[in-house]
């Protein structure tokens, strides 16, 4: 029961942080501090004040880049590199009393998970940016980070169930990736079949 609870809460925090790795450090950190969850290995760095603090900074910073249209596409680009890379570091720490041989499998797997759901979270905002209105953006934000913080939840009460809910998670982004990258190619397509106008001067 405690290895699945161990990769329950493992997938759940792969999955947090490829959607929003800042408020999935912070969260986590200051769960640690406050007794809600023991971090493994030496993942409990992360609930250092300055550790925390860096995150929820930065957490501020996304929360309103995330809310402007197109904006958000261009910090989703950046974090391509990120996101996953923090999920892969994070798993990492998590098995620092296991050693390499079960270090690197599992931060691959974690940065795998994180990347599945950046891209996931990525492409329905591009998707989303194609729609003249910009309140999408905001309620897809606001839904995202409550979704974080649900996982969170979950991985701090009921892993198993968290790492259920990931599983789940994946085998439908394998299919919703798929159909968003279709609509993509053809917003894309229409567009520079049809360019703008130039005004008149």
């Amino acid at each position: 029961m405690e290895v699945l609870s161990n990769l329950g809460a493992l997938l759940g925090g792969s999955w947090a942080s490829g959607v929003n790795l800042y408020l999935t450090v912070a969260g986590l950190g200051i769960a640690h501090r406050t007794g809600l969850i023991n971090l493994p290995g030496n993942l409990d760095s992360i609930s250092a004040i300055p550790v925390i603090a860096v995150a929820i900074l930065l957490y501020a910073i996304e929360f309103f880049a995330d809310k402007i249209p197109y904006v958000d596409s261009a910090w989703d680009s950046v974090h391509t590199f990120i996101r996953p890379v923090g999920g892969a570091l994070l798993a990492y720490m998590a098995m620092a009393d296991v050693g390499p041989a079960a270090q690197i499998p599992v931060a691959l797997l974690s940065g795998a998970v994180s990347m599945d759901s950046h891209l996931t979270k990525a492409t329905s905002r591009a998707a989303i940016n194609t729609s003249p209105e910009p309140i999408s953006n905001s309620v897809a934000s606001v839904t995202e980070d409550a979704l974080v913080v649900g996982v969170l939840y979950l991985i701090a009460k009921h892993p198993i169930i968290a790492g259920i809910l990931v599983i789940l998670f994946i085998l439908f982004s394998i299919w919703f990736l798929k159909m968003m990258f279709r609509f993509l190619k053809k917003v894309f397509r229409f567009f520079f079949k049809n360019p703008q106008p130039q005004a008149a001067s």
